[in-house]
């Protein structure tokens, strides 16, 4: 990974950054940017893909990737990927789909929360057992959001205003 660039998007600036050829991070946090060097359309494709995403034209996303994690962080982040449009499930569902004992619910959620392909492994997808919206690197403001744009949750009244 060497080279960004950022788009605007309604939740604010994205980074993309990779190695020109494949995504190897998509973050709202834009200090993930140190040490690279900025390329503007150096992800073109992504960036057509992402306004199409926002735009509720696109359900999936097909890019190049090249994020690596540990061999769990990687086996949960092939299912949160798998995880369609406008649903949701839970850490605990997540964790039996991996194969994790009830007891590994948190390293499930921490697996989900290294997730560095925000947006494009949909780790907005993953809720609590109850619904509610824990934790996203991203802001739980913008997870909402995100499910919002999915139809998975009604738009919050002050975002339509402004």
């Amino acid at each position: 990974m060497d080279i960004y660039t950022t788009i605007d998007t309604p939740l604010g600036e994205l980074l993309l950054a990779g190695d020109g050829q494949a995504l190897a991070r998509v973050s709202f946090d834009l200090a993930a940017r140190a040490g690279l060097r900025r390329e503007p359309g150096a992800f073109a494709e992504a960036e057509r893909q992402f306004a199409e995403y926002f735009a509720g034209e696109r359900i999936a996303f097909d890019l190049p990737l090249a994020s690596h994690g540990t061999p769990f962080q990687e086996r949960v982040w092939e299912e949160v990927a798998a995880l369609p449009y406008g649903t949701t499930t839970t850490y605990g569902a997540l964790a039996a789909r991996v194969g994790a004992p009830r007891d590994r619910i948190r390293a499930v959620g921490a697996a989900v929360g290294a997730n560095p392909l925000l947006v494009v492994r949909p780790c907005h997808r993953v809720v609590g057992a109850d619904g509610s919206l824990t934790g996203y690197a991203g802001g739980v403001e913008r997870k909402h959001e995100l499910l919002a744009l999915e139809g998975v949750r009604q738009p919050r009244l002050w975002s339509v205003l402004s």
